[in-house]
């Protein structure tokens, strides 16, 4: 499948929540993965390994030899494969996880996940590889296999942190439902004498975020009897009550907990936003200065609080703590982003224009241009944002590309298609060869079914970078989902070229399931397709899979997925597509 050249990432938008703050990394956090498999800050990775210590044949000494070799000179990858076929033959946990650490530099996620799965089988009682497969599924969306994997840990007696898992998963607007039915099917196993209290809160706090409140109250309920020391019990009380609208009783609850937790800064941010639910701004500005006192000199602190103002529709309180950190010389971009963000919602445009301009470049470099593009639009200047954005262009030559895109962006919401394809004509004739503008144009050409166009730009990019692992994966994808006749071929070369330059990018192993279903090979497909499905849960790839498994006469199969990609998205033009073409598919 083809790739944009620039997702647009949304506005930030303010939620409501500790998560949405993102005070749960100030406030305190977790990591992803297992200590010893965290990256070292410098010298060899590999360092830490476990030694080799049994003696082996010459072919594994070799092996071992070529892996170790390989890992001195960062090449992890082959790394990696060398220790994964050398604990294979020798049923050593200690080589597989030598793997596992190879294989977490070695930028390739399905490689990660493999070597971890067979530590796992041979190593079925550590800990330390349900981690890191929990910790992977969470990263590709599969917050099912995540619970699994935790809940594997506490089954054989270790901690699965079910509460944090809960809250990730909220905080990624993940479907709860499968979460919920598998942790109640724990729930209704015999606990054995081990404590349950964590699946019982991480329960109660499934069961409010799916309607479920009644149920929720009542395990909390009976939590606070046996566990009123809990701190997160008190927690997930004043959320559930911020977020079914009982300020009061948010703010009791976070009272409570603060006599249970009194150094715990996230109940004073509660009370701050039970105080502020309930119109006393004054009260909820005394625990913020209270919080800041905690921390002093935050500057993520400050953000923040600021941005929990603002989801309160108070954008003065905002104000007055953002300010004071525009005399700091290092001043945060997110700073000017916030104060431009306050100065638009106070319908304050020119002084909201000086804030985005003073946004670095950054991060939130691209955002800030957006807003400010886009204020200008919707205060009927459309003159004055293309200018704005010609002087951001001179001001910031380095990011000039990247603006002209969004300039032509923003033409083509607006419907002036022609002004935009002008502007890109006009930018890559005096930089032919910028690689961005012509992806962009590209891309253009092909939703305006121009292929011809849509070739000649990225045979341009091509020529003068072959190594350009997203054209080539654009112009091969494209010649075989056209399915042109004798250029399939080539379409294969250079898909599999992409591949070598990027193996462990989802879109790139679609289109080589795609291109081999096409050759008429629907067998060296699937193997592609469902990795790339399990990087990346798209309809697009959804429905190449789907459509293999048909061909195969693995019927069942193909309904299955197709009913649970129908569920998943409620675009996905190629699913419908596909539905037209072969309408026994029809769940």
């Amino acid at each position: 499948m083809p790739s944009s050249s620039r997702s647009r990432a949304p506005i930030p938008h303010l939620r409501h929540g500790l998560a949405g703050l993102g005070l749960a990394l100030l406030l305190g956090g977790c990591q992803a993965l297992p200590p010893q498999l965290q990256p070292a800050e410098t010298g060899d990775p590999l360092d830490s390994a476990p030694p080799i210590e049994r003696g082996l044949d010459a072919d594994g000494l070799a092996t071992l030899l070529t892996a170790e070799l390989a890992g001195q000179r960062g090449d992890y990858r082959r790394a990696a494969s060398g220790y994964r076929d050398m604990a294979e033959r020798y049923h050593s946990p200690a080589l597989a996880e030598r793997a596992t650490l190879a294989a977490r530099f070695s930028s390739d996620p399905l490689l990660l996940e493999e070597v971890v799965q067979h530590w796992q089988r041979l190593a079925p009682q550590a800990e330390a590889p349900s981690r890191l497969l929990a910790s992977l599924a969470m990263q590709r969306g599969d917050w099912t296999a995540a619970l699994e994997q935790r809940l594997q840990l506490v089954e054989r007696g270790g901690h699965g942190d079910l509460t944090n898992f809960v809250e990730r998963a909220l905080e990624a607007n993940t479907d709860l439902l499968p979460l919920r039915e598998r942790l109640a099917e724990h729930l209704t196993r015999p606990a054995d004498g081990a404590p349950r209290h964590d699946a019982e809160l991480a329960m109660a706090m499934l069961e409010a975020a799916t309607g479920q409140t009644r149920r929720a109250e009542a395990r909390l309920d009976a939590l606070a009897r046996e566990h009123a020391e809990l701190p997160a019990l008190w927690l997930t009380r004043a959320q559930l009550a911020l977020d079914s609208g009982q300020a009061l009783r948010a703010r009791d609850a976070a009272r409570r907990g603060l006599e249970v937790a009194p150094q715990d800064p996230r109940f004073i941010l509660l009370l701050a936003q039970a105080e502020l639910a309930l119109g006393n701004v004054a009260a909820a500005e005394a625990h913020t200065d209270a919080l800041l006192e905690r921390h002093e000199g935050g500057h993520d602190m400050r953000m923040a609080l600021a941005n929990l103002y603002l989801e309160n529709n108070q954008p003065e309180p905002a104000r007055r703590l953002l300010l004071p950190l525009v005399s700091d010389e290092r001043t945060p971009a997110m700073v000017y982003f916030l104060l431009g963000a306050i100065a638009e919602q106070e319908s304050e445009v020119d002084n909201a224009l000086l804030y985005y301009r003073q946004v670095a470049p950054g991060s939130e470099f691209l955002m800030a241009r957006l807003r400010a593009a886009r204020m200008l639009i919707e205060d009927d200047r459309l003159l004055d944002a293309r200018a704005f954005l010609r002087i951001e262009r001179l001001r910031h030559g380095e990011r000039a590309s990247e603006l002209v895109s969004l300039e032509v962006e923003l033409l083509d919401e607006l419907g002036q298609e022609a002004e935009a394809a002008a502007l890109l004509d006009r930018e890559l004739a005096r930089a032919p060869n910028d690689e961005r503008l012509l992806y962009q144009r590209a891309m253009r050409a092909w939703r305006s079914g121009d292929v011809e166009a849509m070739e000649r730009d990225l045979a341009r990019i091509i020529e003068h970078d072959p190594d350009n692992a997203m054209a080539l994966n654009a112009l091969g994808y494209t010649l075989a989902d056209l399915n042109i006749e004798g250029r399939l071929e080539e379409a294969r070369e250079m898909i599999e070229r992409a591949h070598e330059l990027d193996p462990g990018n989802a879109a790139i192993m679609d289109s080589l399931g795609w291109v081999y279903f096409r050759l008429g090979e629907p067998e060296r497909a699937l193997p592609w397709l469902e990795r790339a499905y399990a990087a990346m849960p798209d309809q697009e790839i959804a429905a190449h899979l789907v459509e293999v498994l048909w061909v195969l006469d693995r019927h069942d199969e193909a309904h299955a997925r197709l009913e649970q990609a129908l569920e998943r998205y409620d675009d996905r033009p190629q699913l419908d597509e596909l539905l037209e073409r072969i309408p026994e598919l029809a769940p």
